[in-house]
């Protein structure tokens, strides 16, 4: 598939949600007032093909740049391997921080975790998904505030967490189910103040491998049922 499919073809979930990456760091740099930025995202959730897709973000650069404009790309990537090491790549990150004041926010997906990694939710609340993410160092930190608002980090099996944050008439959430790590895993620190909200730390596998897992079963029953068959 090319940077420029067919306008017909239908569009992911996860397409739909690079356009609003897109569209939420336009409103964070004052490219997009709060209309433009509410109309835009509910065409994008809405949007069944690329080409209803890809009007929506031309006018604007790519994510943190102020650079000629650029369409999202819609190329989908290859499957990545299961080793830890090619997941702690350097760099600064693909974004470093965000604001949720009666709105809310979104990191997920493919993206670079950096270093430090700020994050601020006031009546409204945040998704930090780190189950696809790369990391820009072996050890990352993310500092939550949340007020009368709500923040919630996904983070895969096999990463370490330690939860450092404070709750004030709120509280921080460990992940449960919290086994070892794997080597070369990173580790997650997780700070921050909450006050009358919640910061909530939760393990889950991937998207693709609840799909795989899903398949698994359904495999499972067939042949369950195929031996009952046989022996009848």
């Amino acid at each position: 598939m090319t940077d420029d499919p067919s306008p017909d073809l239908r569009a992911s979930d996860r397409d739909r949600d690079r356009v609003a990456e897109v569209l939420r760091d336009a409103l964070a740099e004052g490219r997009l007032d709060m209309a433009e930025f509410e109309e835009r995202l509910e065409a994008a959730y809405t949007a069944r093909t690329y080409g209803e897709l890809a009007p929506i973000t031309r006018d604007l650069p790519a994510t943190g740049t102020a650079a000629a404009p650029a369409p999202v790309s819609f190329t989908k990537e290859p499957a990545r391997g299961g080793s830890w090491a090619g997941r702690i790549v350097g760099g600064e990150g693909s974004s470093t921080g965000a604001v949720a004041i009666m709105s809310g926010f979104q990191r997920k997906g493919r993206w670079t975790v950096p270093k430090r990694f700020n994050c601020f939710a006031f009546w409204g609340g945040g998704e930090i998904d780190l189950r696809e993410a790369d990391f820009a160092d072996r050890e990352v930190e993310i500092n939550c505030v949340a007020v009368m608002g709500g923040v919630q980090v996904i983070v895969p099996p096999g990463v370490e967490v330690v939860v450092r944050g404070i709750g004030i008439m709120g509280g921080f959430d460990h992940p449960r189910d919290d086994g070892p790590p794997e080597p070369g895993a990173p580790r997650v620190i997780i700070g921050g103040l909450a006050f009358w909200g919640g910061v909530d730390v939760t393990r889950k596998i991937t998207r693709a491998e609840q799909q795989r897992l899903k398949e698994q079963r359904r495999q499972e029953r067939l042949e369950r049922r195929k031996s009952r068959k046989e022996l009848d």
